[in-house]
């Protein structure tokens, strides 16, 4: 593939995985502007402190970090550094699914629940990320 297709490609991909971004952009500025800090990463953009922190310690599993579409949240930058690896793999999830992403990974989540498994260790999603950056 040409350079020019490269970019064609790379352009949907950024496109179909944007609805998500787009929250976690607006969730990162929201952070950014009650005392949180904001950092370009690989084809990313990451926020951490303020408004990111008090919902990440919020959610049911307080995750270090969570990741919507192209924007990761953390708690902190440190948690940013060290979540980083296992973080891009749901970059590119986020990539193959698109918008479809959060309903397949709550999904996923729920029907382990409901057979008595853990929705976060046990779903798929995860399971691949934990398996390329454990």
């Amino acid at each position: 593939m040409g350079s020019m297709g490269f970019i064609v490609v790379r352009t949907a991909v950024v496109l179909w995985a944007s609805p998500w971004t787009l929250v976690g952009l607006a969730l990162g500025l929201i952070g950014v502007l009650t005392g949180g800090s904001a950092r370009r990463g690989p084809g990313i953009v990451e926020f951490h402190g303020g408004a990111v922190r008090w919902l990440l310690l919020r959610l049911p599993a307080e995750p270090f970090a969570m990741t919507l579409g192209h924007t990761v949240l953390g708690l902190t930058e440190a948690s940013l550094d060290i979540a980083q690896p296992h973080e891009l793999v749901h970059v590119r999830q986020y990539e193959r699914w698109g918008p479809l992403f959060i309903p397949a990974y709550l999904s996923c989540w729920f029907v382990l629940w409901l057979k008595g498994k853990d929705g976060y260790r046990d779903n798929p999603f995860e399971r691949e990320a934990y398996d390329r950056h454990p």
